[in-house]
């Protein structure tokens, strides 16, 4: 199954998200975008967990803003990314997860998400009571929060040649996190995990991929 859904948030904000995988499924996830929107890298993510079993649901979190937003990768799309995640704000946003996170009936719930939606998959940790695991994929807003309180198992995923996120963050969040996994990639660079991306990295990407599938495993089983 792969279609568009249409979601309503608490405060009445009609968004539309990407679905994909088994409709009857046991384990669900809420798949977090960039900040290129819901593109075909994002549509891919979703699938693939799909393949693994998962209703995957991923929410156009800027829809509040610009509906069908599917930007590409080049430094024009990261500004005007970063500008349209601004725009939304950090309260909408959570809104936002809430009402993706109460579409799947009666599955056992998770979130992943990637670059901002690291970040996002964080909150989904510690501003949510909804989810059972998270897996933050090089979440670049997360040492700022660091110090927030779990509510569920979490991951991450960082590369320890991120420019947009120094080793010093990862330490910040290890010593105040001591309870979370925490992996970190050598020669990795932000992004790693995409494939439409330079700093995209087949092996890290992999392994991230297949540590991120047993952790949700054990929590989601």
């Amino acid at each position: 199954m792969q279609d568009t859904v249409e979601l309503t948030a608490a405060d009445g904000h009609r968004l539309s998200a990407y679905r994909t995988g088994p409709a009857q499924a046991s384990r669900a996830l809420v798949v977090v975008q960039e900040i290129f929107g819901v593109n075909q890298h994002m549509r891919r993510v979703s699938d693939r967990f799909a393949a693994q079993g998962y209703a995957v649901i991923c929410p156009a979190l800027f829809d509040r803003v610009q509906r069908g937003v599917e930007l590409g990768y080049t430094a024009e799309d990261v500004a005007k990314g970063r500008d349209l995640r601004a725009a939304v704000g950090n309260d909408k946003t959570m809104l936002d997860i809430e009402a993706a996170a109460s579409l799947p009936d009666g599955a056992k719930l998770g979130i992943v998400g990637f670059c901002w939606g690291g970040t996002v998959a964080w909150w989904g940790a510690t501003r949510s009571k909804r989810f059972l695991a998270s897996s933050c994929w090089y979440g670049g807003g997360i040492a700022a929060t660091a110090t927030e309180s779990l509510n569920c198992p979490v991951q991450m995923h960082f590369g320890d040649q991120d420019a947009s996120i120094p080793m010093e963050d990862v330490a910040k969040i290890r010593e105040a996190q001591r309870d979370v996994e925490i992996f970190v990639y050598p020669g990795a660079k932000h992004g790693f995990g995409c494939d439409e991306r330079d700093s995209y990295s087949p092996s890290d990407a992999k392994l991230a991929q297949t540590r991120t599938l047993a952790f949700l495993e054990r929590h989601l089983a």
